[in-house]
């Protein structure tokens, strides 16, 4: 019985490289996640700030998105912040996650290149408890995440 309990837990990871700075991709996630759905425009519809400022922990953000090829909504928390590491975490607390998940994190931290090489590695992190074992790995959420940022490589070049 311990084994079934171990399958619930779950972690999956990418790395994603893009032309965009470190700093400007970890900006937008923070500061300015309502002008994502701008520039990726085919899996995010709105993103709105229902508790708090902008760029906060505790901060209650309210996205629209189509994943699979279902519009979805998602209610996260931004748990932490690191403007060091450009580094931000959210915690799904209501959506249409929760109907498979107990518990869902997603990290973003955006890793400058070597010096002098232009661009940044975005390392993305799934983190969940599935509601029992017959649901399988968000492998496509971790795609589209991934997707979603190399739609934002272009208009933060522009920027």
């Amino acid at each position: 019985m311990a084994n079934v309990q171990e399958n619930l837990f779950g972690k999956l990871e990418t790395d994603v490289e893009i032309k965009a700075s470190a700093a400007k991709f970890h900006d937008i996630f923070k500061h300015r996640p309502h002008h994502i759905s701008n520039h990726s425009t085919d899996k995010i519809k709105g993103v709105d700030i229902h508790e708090g400022e902008w760029g906060t922990v505790g901060s209650v953000i309210f996205w629209n998105y189509v994943h699979d090829g279902k519009e979805r909504v998602a209610k996260e928390i931004v748990e932490a912040i690191d403007d060091e590491n450009n580094s931000i975490t959210f915690r799904v607390i209501e959506g249409d996650l929760m109907e498979h998940f107990k518990s869902f994190k997603l990290t973003i931290q955006a890793n400058s290149k070597a010096e002098g090489e232009d661009g940044c590695i975005v390392h993305w992190t799934l983190e969940y408890e599935k509601n029992h074992g017959e649901i399988i790995d968000p492998h496509t959420l971790l795609q589209f995440v991934a997707d979603v940022s190399k739609d934002l490589e272009s208009h933060l070049l522009e920027d």
